[in-house]
């Protein structure tokens, strides 16, 4: 079974401590709660009229910035995490322009930039812990376990209280859905969170004109290759012709 997390915004007290457990756990520079995600800022906590939400990484269930990495720098582990691999990176930031939840960063001060978003904690993961945030998180606003486990017990919460709750699981459907999963008394996009409007993972979308390019490479190629041939033939013809000419006059 997958992994994921269970955010609930009605449980969360602005207390920040998932921003500096997060920045504990990967030795990130930089203040706890900044304005918005950078390369030293994986999770943050966003406030609208005493309300909190957290921003952070969605480990989409198929991931557009993998699909966009040419290079394989960014891949889904099978239970889940979408991690990053420095190493294989080109710095091409496909997958910036990619992520429908605009959470990739640039390190762009760095000489040798990299990517850097949340991995899931994988290292935690590895140790039979659970991720830093759902450790360090007070009040149970951030729940880790299982998503097969924590979808329904969203659809428990979202149906035992109505009127607290926008009737939405974000993450659960949105772009084929997310390991991460949140439950809100409004709409995230209320707090400048970015919702996907459509169901369909963007891979697939995307794939549905990138698998026509190798046949549309060909038929261009066949086509100049032609207007090649043609060009080529119509001086071959003409310089034959007026060699002929020339020959003819000589003989007159």
């Amino acid at each position: 079974m997958g992994k994921g997390i269970l955010f609930d915004s009605t449980l969360c007290i602005g207390c920040q401590a998932c921003s500096i457990g997060c920045k504990k756990a990967h030795n990130l520079a930089g203040e706890a709660n900044p304005p918005d995600l950078d390369g030293e800022t994986f999770t943050i906590v966003k406030e609208l009229k005493g309300v909190f939400c957290r921003d952070f990484c969605r480990h989409c269930l198929k991931p557009a910035c993998v699909s966009a990495c040419p290079v394989g720098a960014l891949h889904r582990l099978p239970d889940g995490p979408v991690v990053y691999d420095g190493d294989k990176c080109i710095g091409c930031r496909y997958c910036l322009l990619a992520c429908p939840y605009n959470i990739p960063r640039y390190q762009w001060n760095k000489a040798s930039p990299l990517v850097r978003k949340c991995d899931f904690c994988i290292d935690l993961l590895k140790q039979g812990r659970q991720t830093a945030c759902a450790e360090v998180c007070p009040t149970g606003a951030t729940r880790f376990g299982k998503r097969e486990e924590l979808l329904p017990e969203a659809r428990e919460r979202l149906k035992n209280n109505p009127t607290g709750y926008y009737q939405r699981i974000f993450g659960e459907s949105e772009a084929g859905g997310c390991s991460v999963l949140l439950i809100a008394g409004q709409e995230l996009a209320d707090f400048g969170l970015k919702v996907p409007r459509i169901i369909t993972p963007l891979p697939d979308l995307t794939w549905r004109h990138l698998k026509e390019v190798p046949a549309v490479a060909v038929g261009a190629g066949l086509i100049l290759t032609g207007i090649w041939w043609l060009s080529r033939r119509k001086k071959e013809v003409a310089k034959a012709e007026a060699c002929q000419s020339n020959n003819e006059k000589g003989h007159e």
